[in-house]
């Protein structure tokens, strides 16, 4: 999975590119990434150098999962961000 440039839209597979991704989803961070940015890193097949054992996320009984996990994380993120964005400002601990 790769976002693009701008983040609106994300390449799932060469079949599959999900757009209309918000920019306000990588306001919400976790340390110095996007929910988004770090699912996406996860999110990816890989094999372990010592065991050769091959780690796929993604599964053929059902190719829906990986949008889900997208639109799931989508809307924590705006979520997320509005309520923090209504949260009213911190006092001045100066006094």
């Amino acid at each position: 999975m790769r976002l693009s440039a701008d983040k609106t839209a994300l390449r799932v597979n060469a079949a599959l590119t999900l757009t209309g991704i918000p920019p306000a989803v990588s306001a919400y961070r976790l340390g110095n990434r996007s929910a988004l940015d770090w699912v996406i890193d996860q999110h990816r097949p890989h094999s372990d150098p010592r065991s050769g054992l091959r780690h796929d996320p993604f599964d053929p009984a059902d190719p829906q999962a990986a949008v889900r996990l997208v639109e799931q994380v989508v809307a924590i993120s705006l979520a997320t961000v509005a309520l923090v964005d209504g949260l009213p400002p911190l006092a001045s601990a100066a006094g």
